[in-house]
C-alpha cells in the first residue's frame, strides 16, 4: 500500500491497519496540544495523530499504545523516519491493562466505534471489540494530570452516551465541535475535550466539504501547514 505523504512527515500503510483518514486528520488538527508536555495516543494505529499534534507543539513528549503487532510495526516505522522521532515513543499494550507512574496533559484517541459488524475489515480499530468506551473513559481518567484533556473523535450518534458515560467518570465537557461532513447536512462526527475540571462548554461547528469532493475553506486553512493538496481540491 502506497505511504501518505504530508508536508513534513510520511505515514507508511497497511491493509490490516486503519488508514489515514479524515477523522484522524481533523483530530490531529484540531486536539488542543497546546499547553501538553506529556501526551498519550491510544490505539495509535499509524501514529499519525501524533505525528500531526508533534507538528504542532515542538517541546511535548508523545506515548503511542496500541494492542495491534502490525500497527505497532507502522508505527515505530512511521515515528522513526520523522523528524519529531526523539519525542515519540510507542509500545505495544492492552490499554485495559496499562499501568504507569506518568500523567498525561492529553490522552487523544480515535477510538472504535462500531458496536457490531459482519465485516472483518479493521475489525479491532473499527469496531467495539477490545476496547468499550466505559473501559476507555474510565481508564483515560485515571492517567489524566490534574490539568490534563481527553480528546476524542466519534459519531454524533454516540455523543450522548459517551458523554454521560464520561460525567459519571468525573471528566466534564469542555469543548465540542460539531463536524459537518457537508455544507447543509446533519452532524457527522463530534471533536469532544473533557477535564476533571468544570468549565464553561465551548462550541462551534467545523465543515469539511463546501460540496461534493470540494473541501471547504475552513479544513483547507485547518489543513495547510500539514497536507499537499492539489489544484484541484482548492478550487
Amino acid at each position: 500500500m502506497k505511504p501518505f505523504k504530508f508536508k513534513q512527515f510520511e505515514i507508511q500503510q497497511s491493509a490490516n491497519v486503519f488508514r489515514v483518514g479524515t477523522d484522524g486528520v481533523l483530530l490531529g488538527a484540531l486536539a488542543n496540544v497546546d499547553f501538553a508536555e506529556n501526551v498519550l495516543e491510544v490505539g495509535a494505529g499509524t501514529g499519525l495523530i501524533s505525528l500531526m499534534l508533534a507538528q504542532r507543539n515542538s517541546k511535548a513528549k508523545f506515548l503511542g499504545i496500541d494492542i495491534s503487532e502490525v500497527a505497532v510495526h507502522l508505527t515505530d516505522l512511521n515515528f522513526k523516519n520523522s523528524i519529531f522521532s526523539s519525542r515519540l515513543q510507542n509500545i505495544l499494550h492492552d490499554f485495559k491493562t496499562f499501568e504507569t507512574h506518568e500523567k498525561f496533559d492529553l490522552i487523544v484517541t480515535n477510538p472504535p466505534y462500531f458496536e457490531t459488524s459482519d465485516s472483518s475489515k479493521d475489525k479491532i480499530a473499527r469496531q467495539n471489540v477490545e476496547l468499550n468506551f466505559y473501559q476507555l473513559i474510565s481508564k483515560s481518567s485515571e492517567l489524566l494530570s490534574e490539568n490534563g484533556v481527553f480528546s476524542v473523535i466519534i459519531p454524533f450518534e454516540v455523543g450522548a452516551d459517551f458523554i454521560k458515560i464520561a460525567k459519571e467518570n468525573q471528566l466534564f465537557l469542555k469543548r465540542r465541535i460539531n463536524i459537518y461532513g457537508i455544507e447543509n447536512s446533519k452532524i457527522k462526527r463530534l471533536i469532544l475535550e473533557f477535564s476533571s475540571n468544570e468549565k464553561k462548554l465551548e462550541e462551534s461547528d467545523f465543515i469539511i466539504e463546501k460540496s461534493p469532493r470540494k473541501y471547504s475553506d475552513q479544513y483547507l486553512e485547518l489543513t495547510n501547514e500539514f497536507h499537499v493538496f492539489k489544484k484541484e481540491d482548492r478550487n
